[in-house]
C-alpha cells in the first residue's frame, strides 16, 4: 500500500469555466466526498446545479455480512450520505439512488448508463469515478457515465483507491490530463467533517474486519488539493454536433463579430510568409469569412466544411469570386492530392481523434508541394468535443518529418504555427 508521503505530483490548477448543470455520479455513498468535496462545495457556491447519483447502497462493504446485515448496512450508509452532504452545505442536493447491487456494477453496466443518460442529460459538466481505478464499481461507474455523458458536456474522474494501491511511478496513469483544485481553508474544514459522518466505514466491521477507510487511506483525501482527470472523447467530434450549434445559432462561435475570431484572422494573415499563393485548402471554412479573406492572395481557392449551413453560407460569403470553389467535405479524404501551395487549418485539428488526425496530416504532407505552407491556428482552452487541445495538435503537427516550423506565434487566446513542407 502506498502512504500519502510518496504523493508529491503537482498539477495545474483546476479550470475556472463556469457550469450551469453538473451530474456527479458515485459508484457508492462516500466517494464524491472523498474525492470530490471540495469542488463540489465551490461548484455549489458558485451556482451550478449538482445531481448527485449513487449506483449502489454500499451494503456489500464488509463480504461476510448476510442479507439482514447489508440492507440495514445499505440504509445506514444513505443516512450517512445524507449527514455528509449537510456538513458540505450542500443539503438540497437530494441524491438519486438507483439500488444496484454493491461489488457487482460489472454486471449491471448497460443498466447503470441507461439510467445515468437519463440524468445526463442538458448537463454541461460530468464528474465522474476514474475509469482506471483499481475498485471495480468505480471502473464500471466511469465507464457507465462516460457513455451516458453529453457531447458537449466535460468531463472529469475523480480516483480514490489509486492513491492506494497504485504507484507514483506508474506510467499508466494518464498525468498529463490531470489538474488539481485547491479547497479553502473552510472547505477542508467542512470535508473532514463530512468524511467523519461515515461512521460505518471508518471502524471495523460486525465481525471485527478491518475498517474500510482506516487512517491511512483516510490521509490521502485530507490534502490541500483534490486531483482530477480529464476524460477527452476518445472519438472525433460528430459533424452532428456542429449541426446542431449552426441550426441553433447563425453564428454560434461569434465568428463576424467577437474580438477573438477578428483578431485571430488578422494575425493569420499577417502571418503568412508569402503574399500570393497558387492554391490555397481551407478544410472547415466554416461561415467563410476567412474564406473571404484568403480569397485576394491566391489563384485558386478550394474549400469544404461537414455541414451543409456551413456550406451554404460560405458560398454565400464568396459569391461572384469564380476562382473559390466551395463544396461539402471533411478530412482527411476531403484534402486533395496535390499540389496545394498553402493548407490552412483554423479550429479543426483537436476535434479529430487519434486515427483521423494521423491521417489528416500524413494526407497534408502528401498534398503539399516542397516549399509549401501548412498554417494551424486553434483556440488554446479545451473545447469539451475535443479529444485533445490546441497544444496537443500542434505538438503533433510539428513533430512530423515533413514539416519544419517558420512562424509561431502563442498567447492566452490561441496557437498559431506555419509549416513548411520540406
Amino acid at each position: 500500500m502506498i502512504p500519502e508521503s510518496a504523493w508529491t505530483r503537482e498539477f495545474p490548477g483546476w479550470t475556472d469555466d463556469p457550469f450551469g448543470r453538473a451530474l456527479v455520479v458515485a459508484a457508492h455513498p462516500d466517494d464524491e466526498t472523498l474525492g470530490a468535496s471540495g469542488l463540489l462545495q465551490h461548484l455549489h457556491a458558485a451556482g451550478t446545479a449538482v445531481t448527485l447519483v449513487v449506483a449502489t447502497d454500499g451494503e456489500a462493504a464488509f463480504p461476510d455480512a448476510g442479507p439482514g446485515e447489508r440492507r440495514e448496512l445499505g440504509r445506514t450508509r444513505r443516512r450517512e450520505l445524507r449527514d455528509s452532504l449537510r456538513e458540505q452545505g450542500l443539503s438540497d442536493v437530494e441524491p438519486v439512488w438507483l439500488g444496484l447491487p454493491d461489488s457487482g456494477l460489472a454486471a449491471h453496466e448497460d443498466v447503470l448508463t441507461d439510467a445515468l443518460r437519463e440524468h445526463a442529460e442538458g448537463r454541461d459538466l460530468v464528474l465522474l469515478p476514474w475509469p482506471e481505478d483499481p475498485h471495480p464499481d468505480h471502473r464500471a461507474a466511469g465507464r457507465a457515465a462516460l457513455a451516458a455523458a453529453p457531447v458537449s458536456a466535460h468531463r472529469w474522474s475523480y480516483p480514490i483507491w489509486l492513491w492506494h494501491r497504485r504507484s507514483p511511478s506508474d506510467t499508466g496513469i494518464p498525468w498529463h490530463h490531470a489538474r488539481s483544485y485547491r479547497l479553502t481553508d473552510a472547505e477542508r474544514t467542512a470535508k473532514a467533517a463530512a468524511v467523519a459522518t461515515f461512521t460505518s466505514q471508518l471502524k471495523p466491521g460486525p465481525r471485527g474486519e478491518d475498517p474500510i477507510l482506516p487512517p491511512d487511506v483516510l490521509a490521502h483525501f485530507d490534502r490541500p488539493a483534490e486531483t482530477f482527470f480529464r476524460e477527452p472523447p476518445a472519438r472525433s467530434a460528430p459533424v452532428s454536433r456542429f449541426a446542431q450549434l449552426y441550426a441553433a445559432d447563425d453564428d454560434p462561435w461569434h465568428v463576424a463579430d467577437g474580438w477573438y475570431e477578428r483578431r485571430k484572422r488578422a494575425v493569420l494573415l499577417a502571418s503568412l510568409p508569402q503574399e500570393h499563393y497558387g492554391t490555397i485548402v481551407e478544410p472547415a471554412c466554416g461561415l467563410g469569412l476567412l474564406t473571404r479573406d484568403l480569397a485576394p492572395r491566391c489563384d485558386r481557392l478550394d474549400a469544404f466544411d461537414p455541414v451543409p449551413d456551413a456550406v451554404s453560407r460560405t458560398a454565400a460569403s464568396v459569391a461572384g469570386l469564380s476562382h473559390v470553389d466551395v463544396h461539402s467535405g471533411s478530412v482527411p479524404a476531403g484534402i486533395p492530392e496535390g499540389p496545394v501551395d498553402l493548407l490552412v487549418y483554423s479550429e479543426l485539428l483537436y476535434y479529430l481523434d487519434d486515427a483521423d488526425l494521423t491521417a489528416t496530416i500524413e494526407a497534408s504532407a502528401a498534398a503539399l508541394r516542397p516549399g509549401g505552407d501548412l498554417v494551424a491556428v486553434h483556440w488554446r482552452p479545451w473545447a469539451p468535443e475535443a479529444p485533445r487541445d490546441a497544444a496537443e495538435a500542434h505538438a503533433r503537427l510539428l513533430a512530423h518529418p515533413a514539416f519544419e516550423q517558420v512562424v509561431a506565434h502563442t498567447d492566452e487566446a490561441f496557437l498559431l504555427h506555419v509549416l513548411r513542407r520540406r
